[in-house]
């Protein structure tokens, strides 16, 4: 008795999670990264960081 109360439950909640699942609307589309100022000035900072390096990499190779 208890297997086919647990069987019968199974199919009658279990439905229920489908018709949920199926029943939600889908996501937003993603929106597009905007480059504002905060992002273009770490990337400009990260370009004249880069070539400080390069150029102090290159210098002290030269004079050694």
């Amino acid at each position: 008795m208890k297997k086919i109360l647990t069987v019968l439950t199974f199919f009658v909640v279990f439905p229920f999670f489908i018709i949920s699942a199926i029943a939600q609307p889908p996501p937003p589309p993603p929106q597009p990264i905007p480059i504002d100022g905060g992002l273009l000035f770490l990337l400009i900072a990260g370009l004249i960081y880069g070539g400080r390096k390069f150029y102090k990499n290159n210098k002290n190779k030269i004079s050694d």
